[in-house]
């Protein structure tokens, strides 16, 4: 699918309601984001489908639009470890899994089941190697996979994107229950109110310019 986005949030100069001038996005982390959406352009299938993709991503990796670590101390990971009802269900079975296999990416992946799902699908070994689910690119197949396919709870993006009013707040079981769904539901709602269908005959590509057409017109 093809749509404009105005960018200028990504300019510390002009950031959106929802940042503050001392933290604004990473213009790097945007640009990138926005670089993969526009190869896999073809697998999203609305606006309010991408609207949510970078609501979630957004909020996952504390606005910096980067993938990061999960954040907390070393003992904060405890919760994660073998024996706790958290690390058996996230399949850790071994001392140091919980720090090992603690959230990762633009979603936050975490436990050793997962790592071991999510890589085995897309062909990586984030087992051995955690850390690749940091790499940008590999972030954004996880994330979207995720989304589409359903890997992380079972549910899909489409099961709340059908009909003329997208469900931005129940889309969150798509990722963690309804965890902090109401703030990224609203997050979502302005990265919609950006979007638009392109104008006609704008053919240009750019992540750093507004408005930023992604994918390509039909």
């Amino acid at each position: 699918m093809a749509f404009c986005l105005d960018c200028d949030f990504i300019s510390s100069l002009a950031p959106l309601p929802f940042y503050t001038p001392s933290n604004p996005p990473s213009t790097t982390g945007v640009s990138t984001l926005l670089n993969s959406v526009i190869a896999d352009a073809a697998s999203w299938q609305s606006l309010a489908e991408l609207a949510y993709l970078f609501a979630t991503v957004k909020w996952e990796t504390a606005h910096t639009f980067t993938p990061i670590h999960e954040l907390g101390s070393l003992s904060y990971f405890d919760k994660y470890d073998v024996g706790t009802p958290l690390g058996t269900n996230l399949g850790n079975t071994q001392s140091g899994d919980g720090f090992l296999f603690r959230g990762r990416g633009y979603v936050q992946i975490t436990g050793r089941a997962n790592y071991q799902h999510i890589g085995s699908l897309l062909g990586i070994d984030l087992v051995s190697n955690p850390d690749l689910a940091l790499d940008p690119g590999i972030a954004y197949k996880i994330a979207a996979g995720g989304m589409h396919g359903g890997w992380f709870t079972g549910r899909r993006l489409s099961q709340y994107m059908s009909g003329d009013t997208p469900d931005y707040v129940n889309a969150r079981r798509i990722i963690n229950s309804l965890d902090h769904a109401s703030d990224i539901a609203a997050i979502a709602q302005t990265f919609a109110a950006m979007m638009s269908p392109p104008l006609p005959g704008i053919a240009a590509i750019s992540a750093v310019a507004a408005p930023v057409l992604v994918g390509a017109t039909n």
